[in-house]
């Protein structure tokens, strides 16, 4: 706490030495403000258990309750005025808070430039700003009415943005101050103001002025921070702006989709988009969904690994299943147990329970239907020690083998066949060099290197790009990236077979990050907004192809880029910044 403080000392000269504080009521208290709140609170529930402990006294000995002697008097009188204060305090403001809390959309254009003039003559820059960030001022307008002496506001602060958030209440300004001093936590703020723009803009002026750091260039206008709330991300400041792509038309199943990847990498796009091309010119490519089962695995302890054997054996009795499906399925409408898989360690099992998910990713749904199981096993097996609802089986945004082989979300396969011509024309390469390359750097360089699931290209870049653009989990990107690109020689070597197999795709178009208003437009776009009503499932399945078809594109182009000798001249022309960065 002292190193905190001591760091917020330079930040306390942001404001001007001739800017002297309103006088507030809670300066002449004698004691410091929690502590008189402390003493009102102790008051008013003292004297309140005081009265109702004499008149249930009076009550017992038929006394009436309004002859009062001259303790009950003095116990009215402090309960009035605890009662005042404390109205008062909370109260009054409270209500403001939800009735009388102006919109920010009132304000008139003179209010707004009255404004921006009292803050651009607030910011004296007496601490550095950021190392290369912008710290010029444009100059104080100099019209008549800015001339004039301003008048005396108070309650507006300043802030670092290129366009300040005005803080128009006297309450903004001791809510900054309480959470630089750390007596309101940071996280608390959308339910004490009630309005989470509002709550972020605060924490993002309380965070400035305890770094002593810049946020301008972090966009805070522009962003619905209602649709994130207790969902997406806590304590926002604002959003980060990632670039959003269109790579195709993607010819698969014999539909056409405009795939939407948002990266900050350049030639991403543009290479994917070159792959599209030489599917569509090929006819399509087909893809096939082999599986769809989210997991989740616990881990439990017993006494002896007998115990443990026991309970293996009893969930893996196929007599059993329907029983434990059950209870199971009660959990969602759409979750749906398939099966149950266990791996014993000494005393302790892992228990991988598979279930379908329908439009959701699922892993809440399958977490809560193995927690229902769990409860339901407790009574056979009593000594059963539930260690944790996740034992690393599952096996969750980690590279695992048993994801690989079993699978897990969504296994799709992919694949298409390349003509001849449209290999050596659109790709620049030819069918031998392609497959050789294949042979050397998918297969045989990812076994050199002992890879896991990786056993091709750059399946990861095209699977992030979109798993961003759709509201995905992006941590899910490890898992869903396994993948093992194979190229063969067909039709007497004159085409070429290219196909992906994805054993672990996890993607869902309900929940999460989905329903946001940029991802949810990438969705529509797809066609693959939302729950399927007549299929439930339906497109999360379809997504989870389209990913497939996607990084076959992506495989065949960065292949071909490779064959041919291009990648390092594509990279220097579209992955290489123009500007000067000494001069930025």
């Amino acid at each position: 706490m002292e190193a905190r403080r001591r760091s917020l000392k330079p930040v306390q000269s942001l404001k001007p030495e001739i800017e002297v504080d309103a006088p507030k009521a809670s300066d002449a208290l004698p004691l410091p403000l929690y502590i008189t709140n402390a003493v009102f609170f102790t008051l008013f529930f003292s004297v309140v258990y005081f009265l109702l402990s004499r008149w249930r006294e009076k009550i017992r000995t038929s006394t009436p309750l309004h002859v009062v002697d001259f303790s009950e008097i003095v116990a009215i009188v402090a309960l009035i005025a605890s009662f005042i204060y404390l109205l008062g305090f909370f109260g009054i403001d409270f209500v403001q808070s939800l009735i009388l809390r102006p919109s920010t959309d009132v304000w008139s254009a003179e209010d707004e430039e009255e404004d921006e003039i009292v803050l651009r003559k607030d910011d004296a820059r007496k601490v550095p700003c950021g190392q290369a960030l912008d710290c010029s001022l444009p100059p104080v307008a100099t019209s008549p009415k800015a001339a004039a002496p301003p008048k005396p506001v108070v309650s507006v602060m300043k802030v670092f943005d290129e366009m300040p958030v005005p803080f128009t209440t006297e309450e903004d300004k001791e809510i900054i101050k309480s959470v630089v001093n750390g007596t309101t936590p940071s996280y608390s703020l959308e339910s004490k103001l009630g309005d989470c723009k509002r709550a972020a803009a605060v924490r993002r002026e309380a965070l400035q002025r305890i770094t002593g750091k810049s946020l301008s260039g972090l966009p805070l206008e522009g962003f619905d921070y209602q649709s994130i709330l207790g969902q997406c991300c806590e304590m926002p400041v604002g959003y980060v702006q990632i670039p959003v792509g269109i790579a195709g038309p993607l010819l698969l199943d014999g539909m056409e989709y405009s795939v939407p990847m948002a990266t900050t990498e350049g030639c991403l796009v543009a290479s994917t988009n070159r792959g599209c091309k030489a599917i569509h010119l090929s006819g399509g490519a087909t893809s096939v969904l082999l599986r769809d089962g989210m997991t989740r695995a616990p881990v439990v302890r017993f006494e002896t690994a007998k115990r443990a054997a026991d309970l293996k054996f009893y969930l893996e009795n196929p007599a059993n299943f329907e029983s434990l499906s059950v209870i199971f399925n009660r959990s969602s409408r759409f979750g749906r147990l398939q099966s149950i898989k266990c791996a014993i360690a000494g005393k302790n099992l892992y228990l991988r329970f598979s279930c379908s998910t329908g439009d959701a990713m699922g892993m809440n749904m399958v977490s809560k239907g193995v927690q229902n199981v769990l409860e339901f096993l407790q009574t056979d097996f009593p000594d059963m020690d539930v260690i944790g609802i996740s034992g690393n089986f599952c096996s969750d945004k980690k590279p695992a083998a048993v994801n690989w082989i079993e699978g897990r979300g969504k296994s799709v396969v992919c694949e298409v066949i390349i003509k001849g011509d449209v290999v050596r024309k659109v790709l620049k390469t030819s069918v031998d060099a392609l497959v050789e390359l294949n042979m050397l750097k998918n297969l045989t360089g990812s076994a050199m290197a002992g890879a896991l699931g990786g056993f091709n290209a750059h399946a990861s870049n095209i699977v992030t790009a979109i798993y961003i653009a759709t509201g995905q989990d992006p941590a899910q990107n490890v898992e869903s990236s396994h993948c093992i690109t194979m190229m063969e020689a067909v039709n007497n070597g004159k085409d070429l077979h290219v196909s992906v197999t994805m054993p672990s795709i996890e993607v869902g178009t309900v929940g999460g990050g989905t329903q946001l208003a940029s991802q949810s437009a990438c969705l529509n776009l797809l066609g693959v907004k939302g729950a399927n009503k007549d299929s439930p499932g339906a497109h999360s399945k379809r997504l989870a192809s389209i990913v497939a078809g996607a990084v076959l594109a992506g495989e065949l182009s960065l292949m071909s880029a490779l064959a041919a000798g291009q990648l390092v001249n594509s990279h220097m022309k579209y992955n290489r910044s123009n500007k000067d960065v000494t001069k930025a």
